[in-house]
Parts: C-alpha cells; structure tokens; sequence
C-alpha cells in the first residue's frame, strides 16, 4: 500500500478534477497503451471537512463539489468497443478520513433524519485498524470509489450514480492489485479517477464510507475489441481476509421486495448493536456502513427473497 519511495512516472495532481462524467472536458493528461501514472484524489467532501469540523458543517457542503475525480485522462489509441484495463497499483492514503449521515441520504434515510459525523485518523500505511471508539477499531483496505470513463452522450452527467462505464461503483474490492476492465465509449476513454476511501462494508449503507483523500497508481492498457457490456474485475486473491477472523454476526430480511428486505436485515443489524454493545443507533448505523457486508442469499424461492448483513466480530476485539 504505502511507505514505499516515490515513483519515477508522473503524477497527476487533483487541481486536474471535476464532478461530472462529460466527453467535452479537455484532457489533463495523455497517456500510451501500458504507461503507469499516480493520480492525487480529493476526497468525496472536495476537502470540506477538517479535524475540527462538526456536525454542523454537514449543511453547508456544497453539492455540485461531491465526489471531485482526478482527470480525464486521455488514453491514446482507445477507440469506442475496446476494454480500458485499469491494473490497481497502490494507495497512498492521507490518514484523515470522515464518515457522515447526511439527511435524505442513505439506505435508513427516513428512521435517521438528523446530520450526524465521525472523524478519522488513521494510520497512513493502512495497516493497523482505524479507530473508531473505545469500542470498535475498523480494519482498513483502500481503494477507489469512483472509477470511470466518459459516456458516448454528450453533455454532463451526474457523478453519483454509476453507469456502464463505472463510476461511483463503490466496490470495496477495486482495491490494490485488482484488475479493472471497463467499456470504452469516446476515443481516448477519457478516464478519472477519485471517492478514495479507507474502508468500506459492501453497500455503503449509510451514505458514507470512510472517505479520505489518497493517492492512487494505476497502469492503463488497452484491450481492442474487447469492450465488455459493463464493469467486470479480477482479484489478485481473497478479498475479506482483513476482517474473516473473528467470525460475524449476521442479520437478515425476508420478503418480496429485495430493497425492502435490504432494509430490514441492516436494520435489524443497527438495533442488534445497540443492544449487545450498547452503541448509539447513529455510531452503529456508521459503522455498518464502513465495515458490514450486505449479501443476496437467495433469489429463487418465490415468492420471497432472502437478504443478509454480515457484521464483522474483529472490530470489537
């Protein structure tokens, strides 16, 4: 992850940045098929938060700042129908971080309707645990948020929902060493990159994950012809390794509706907490949203559907 000497290729610095995917932004950068760059990311807050903020600062964030990428960045010789594999090389995270609830956002947005924010630091190689109180202590893994390229339609298009060509996945597992094929669509790819976080449950329940600026290095090749239809990846190796120690506690929702029955087992997994560690319903709503694992466990017996919220045991020992 981090610690190592600087790197002799060059770097793209996040003044180069912008909040929305649009095929006309001028290239920051041009890269050759192969050629490795580290790129300087913000964070999803564009740096609105500090040691000292608060809860309060939560209100005056600016919207049309959220989730700044670094780029984009010009591939040359990507043409539409070709594969830009993005190989994950290394993090080199900041060691400040933020997690909120932000009103009208997140899975549980109507049960937690006031501002609410945790501040992080972290240990900047990553390796030791972020703590989050004298309870619970996150075990980190970096990676990127927000990945992606250009759209083939023209105009700007919103940086939070992802599309088919990436974006704000927020897949924990685009995570160093992993291997990231996305479908090009405009001639140069127009790639960007930015939404570093230092840890993250799968599902991002509350809105936030532990979001914190970092510096990422990626090589980017190119694949002809090879477009998949959406994002696919491959993983250098098992991928919950930093937190399968201990075992899990795990809560469920059944039902028709999957969304519904999504609610229902991290909402379940919020009120478990509270009891057996004696949290505060907004800490452990946080908490599943940078260290619990939402899963389908089954969608095939009709009519109702089963989801699950695996909470990891090691971030109390």
């Amino acid at each position: 992850m981090s610690g190592h000497a600087k790197t002799p290729w060059r770097t793209i610095h996040d003044t180069h940045c912008h909040c929305g995917w649009d095929n006309a932004l001028e290239p920051v950068a041009t890269v050759a098929p192969g050629e490795t760059v580290t790129l300087q990311c913000r964070d999803a807050g564009d740096g609105h938060y500090t040691a000292k903020s608060t809860a309060a600062d939560i209100a005056t964030m600016d919207p049309g700042r959220v989730n700044p990428v670094t780029g984009p960045v010009f591939v040359d010789g990507a043409e539409p129908g070709d594969a830009l594999k993005v190989t994950i090389r290394d993090f080199e995270p900041s060691g400040f971080g933020w997690s909120a609830i932000i009103p009208g956002f997140g899975l549980l947005a109507d049960q937690f309707t006031d501002p609410h924010l945790h501040l992080w630091d972290y240990d900047r190689s990553a390796k030791a645990p972020a703590v989050f109180n004298d309870k619970a202590r996150v075990p980190l893994k970096p990676f990127a948020g927000t990945i992606g390229l250009a759209l083939a339609e023209p105009g700007v298009h919103d940086i939070i929902p992802p599309r088919r060509t990436g974006g704000n996945m927020d897949i924990r597992d685009l995570a160093a060493g992993t291997e990231l094929y996305l479908p090009v669509e405009v001639a140069g790819a127009l790639f960007s990159v930015g939404d570093t976080h230092a840890a993250q449950g799968d599902g991002e329940v509350c809105g936030t994950a532990i979001e914190s600026a970092m510096d990422i290095t990626v090589t980017l090749d190119l694949v002809k012809g090879a477009a998949p239809r959406f994002p696919r990846f491959s993983t250098p190796g098992p991928v919950t390794r930093h937190l399968d120690g201990a075992g899990y506690e795990v809560t469920t929702g059944v039902g028709p509706d999957l969304m519904a029955a999504t609610r229902d087992a991290v909402s379940g997994m919020v009120d478990h907490l509270c009891q057996w560690r004696a949290m505060a319903p907004e800490d452990a709503y946080i908490l599943c949203s940078v260290c619990g694992d939402l899963r389908v466990s089954e969608v095939v017996d009709a009519p109702n559907w089963v989801v699950s919220f695996y909470f990891p045991r090691i971030v109390f020992e």
